[in-house]
C-alpha cells in the first residue's frame, strides 16, 4: 500500500480502494521565490488558505519552491512540480523534466510529486505523479492537446492520478457529467488494478 499524507491530505491506495480528499488548486505558479510566495499567501486568492496541493512550474529555479515553502510548509501543505506536459511539440522535455526532478529530490518535505506525462524519479522515491491528457474517444484536438487514455496513463506509464478535462465537462446536463466522470473513475481504477496483476 502507498500512503502520502499532508496535515489535511490523505491518499491512500491498495489494491481494493482508493480514497483521495484534498482541496487542488491548478493555477500554475511560475514567478521567483518572494513574488510567489506572496502571491502564494496573500493579493485576492490566498491561494494557501484553502488549497492543500498546489503546482508550479521549474521553470524560474529552485526559489519558486523556496517562496512557496516559506508559505506552504507551517500550513502542511504540498507542491506538485509541472516537470512534462501533454500538449504536442511542448518544451517541457528533457533536461528541463530532469531538472524538475532534482528539485523535488532536494525539498521532499514539501514537494510530494509531479504533473507529468510519466513516473519519473527512482523507485524508491515514489513521488505522486498526475497526469493531465486523459481522454476515452479523442486522441487530441487539433491544437496541440494530445489525449491517452487512463490505461495508458495508469497501466502503462505508472502514473497515479488522472486529471480528465474536457472529456467530463464538454458534455451537457448534471447526470451526464457525473455519468461520464464515473465512466473514467471506472477506467481508471480497471488500469491500477491490472497495472497491480
Amino acid at each position: 500500500m502507498k500512503s502520502w499524507t499532508l496535515s489535511s491530505l490523505r491518499i491512500e491506495s491498495s489494491q481494493t480502494s482508493v480514497g483521495v480528499q484534498a482541496d487542488l488548486s491548478l493555477s500554475r505558479l511560475t514567478l521567483p521565490g518572494n513574488t510567489v510566495s506572496l502571491q502564494y499567501s496573500s493579493g485576492l486568492h490566498k491561494i494557501s488558505s484553502w488549497s492543500h496541493i498546489t503546482n508550479a512550474h521549474p521553470l524560474p529555479g529552485p526559489g519558486i519552491i523556496s517562496g512557496l515553502a516559506s508559505v506552504g510548509k507551517p500550513l502542511g501543505r504540498g507542491l506538485l512540480l509541472l516537470a512534462e506536459m501533454s500538449s504536442a511539440g511542448n518544451l517541457a522535455t528533457g533536461k528541463y523534466t530532469d531538472n524538475a526532478v532534482e528539485m523535488a529530490r532536494k525539498d521532499r518535505d514539501f514537494v510530494i510529486g509531479f504533473i507529468a506525462m510519466k513516473r519519473l524519479g527512482n523507485d524508491d522515491e515514489d513521488f505522486l505523479v498526475l497526469t493531465p491528457g486523459v481522454g476515452l474517444e479523442s486522441k487530441g484536438d487539433g491544437m496541440g492537446q494530445q489525449y491517452r487514455t487512463p490505461s495508458e496513463v495508469i497501466k502503462d506509464s505508472e502514473c497515479d492520478v488522472i486529471i480528465v478535462g474536457r472529456g467530463i465537462y464538454k458534455v451537457k446536463g448534471e447526470e451526464n457529467v457525473r455519468n461520464e466522470a464515473e465512466r473514467y473513475r471506472q477506467k481508471g481504477w480497471e488500469a491500477y488494478k491490472e497495472r497491480l496483476a
